[in-house]
């Protein structure tokens, strides 16, 4: 006769965590280890790794991707909005970005500084390339800070410290090299090229395009030239870079330097690049003396470490 009744259980055998005899796991459900599966259990990291800061917020990939968009949305609409003011007192920034012309002409007044157009849609391209550039510009501070504001919840402290002098530093340069471009560059690259005309007997007759895209290669071109300091620092504190091997290829660095210079300059004259040169020569000098302070103060730090 067969036996019918209930089968013995098997002994010895460990329960299922989380159930009673007999219980399954349901579906897609991922059983861990008490240490992995409850939160409030910390794991203790590994050697050489930094532990996140206290009230940090950790956000997962979609909550990233929902910050980039409103940087984006932020950036844009700051962008806009400079745009916008650039466009309703444009004959003001237009008269303004004529200041380098008139500076010229106030040395040689036989110059004709009457700006010409030679085509219909001539002035329509000239307000857009005033207006956006112009925007910017204007609006590049606002954005500099909303990607900071992004990027530093995955920076350590000691990144941190590093980001804001980085930003600081990158404008305040930015600045200055678009402040050199427009006072002194752009009306002496004017002047030398009003006295080549003079010698070889043209008339001298500007289109308006022309001129703004002049002072705009020069203004811009000059702003990022004056980064290159804070770029040769930052590769000495990354480690790529020796302040030796600076100090070694210091010659080699003006040679490029002066042929960097040829070939922005719109002219071919020696004045023009020596005042393109020289600036970022001395910036180059500056980088080297504040590299080699940067780099003392880490071995100070490691030191007392």
């Amino acid at each position: 006769m067969a036996w019918r009744g209930k089968p013995a259980k098997p002994r010895g055998l460990p329960r299922p965590a989380g159930g009673q005899d007999g219980d399954c796991p349901r579906p897609g459900k991922l059983f861990l280890p008490r240490a992995l599966s409850d939160p409030s259990t910390s794991l203790v990291p590994s050697a050489g790794t930094e532990t996140p800061e206290p009230g940090r917020k950790v956000m997962g990939f979609l909550e990233h991707l929902e910050d980039l968009r409103w940087t984006l949305i932020k950036s844009a609409a700051v962008f806009a909005v400079c745009v916008t003011v650039i466009a309703y007192y444009v004959d003001d920034f237009g008269a303004m970005l004529s200041r380098p012309l008139m500076q010229v002409k106030a040395q040689y007044p036989a110059m004709n500084t009457d700006l010409i157009t030679n085509s219909p849609m001539g002035v329509f391209s000239v307000i857009i390339d005033i207006c956006l550039i112009g925007g910017l510009v204007m609006a590049l501070p606002f954005i500099l800070f909303f990607v900071g504001q992004f990027i530093a919840p995955a920076l350590t402290k000691r990144e941190l410290k590093v980001l804001l002098p980085t930003c600081v530093a990158t404008f305040l340069l930015f600045l200055g090299g678009a402040s050199f471009g427009y006072f002194l560059l752009t009306p002496s690259t004017i002047k030398v090229a009003f006295e080549l005309n003079q010698m070889m007997h043209y008339t001298v007759l500007w289109t308006a395009d022309k001129y703004y895209s002049l002072l705009i290669w020069l203004v811009l071109g000059m702003g990022g030239a004056f980064e290159f300091p804070l770029l040769v620092v930052l590769l000495v504190y990354l480690g790529i870079l020796e302040v030796a091997t600076l100090r070694k290829y210091r010659r080699h660095a003006i040679v490029i330097i002066f042929v960097i210079a040829a070939v922005v300059t719109p002219t071919p004259d020696p004045i023009n690049q020596t005042l393109f040169a020289a600036p970022l020569i001395i910036l180059y000098e500056v980088a080297i003396l504040v590299a080699a302070q940067l780099k003392r103060r880490r071995k100070d730090e490691v030191g007392k470490a």
